[in-house]
């Protein structure tokens, strides 16, 4: 093992330590962020101007499988959309 892969392992190391206590707060964090992102693509869908919405009909066969996970997630226990059954 040269010193390089050595000096890598220990960063690696470091950066685990550093991130333990915290992995529940980042990964809440991400899920904020992935809603509000959700969120911001079916605004169109729930009544909410969406200037972009346009830009994000392209990202709606990519989103399909997360939606039922989100509006569950977000608390809502039927889909919010009368032309989506995912539920």
């Amino acid at each position: 093992m040269s010193l390089l892969d050595k000096m890598k392992a220990l960063v690696a190391f470091y950066d685990e330590v550093l991130s333990m206590p915290h992995r529940s707060e980042i990964a809440r964090e991400l899920r904020d962020q992935d809603d509000l992102f959700l969120f911001m693509l079916y605004s169109e869908m729930l009544g909410i101007p969406n200037p972009a919405y346009y830009y994000t009909l392209e990202l709606y066969p990519y989103m399909m499988e997360q939606f039922h996970d989100w509006h569950l997630r977000v608390g809502m226990d039927k889909s919010p959309m009368t032309g989506f059954r995912c539920c």
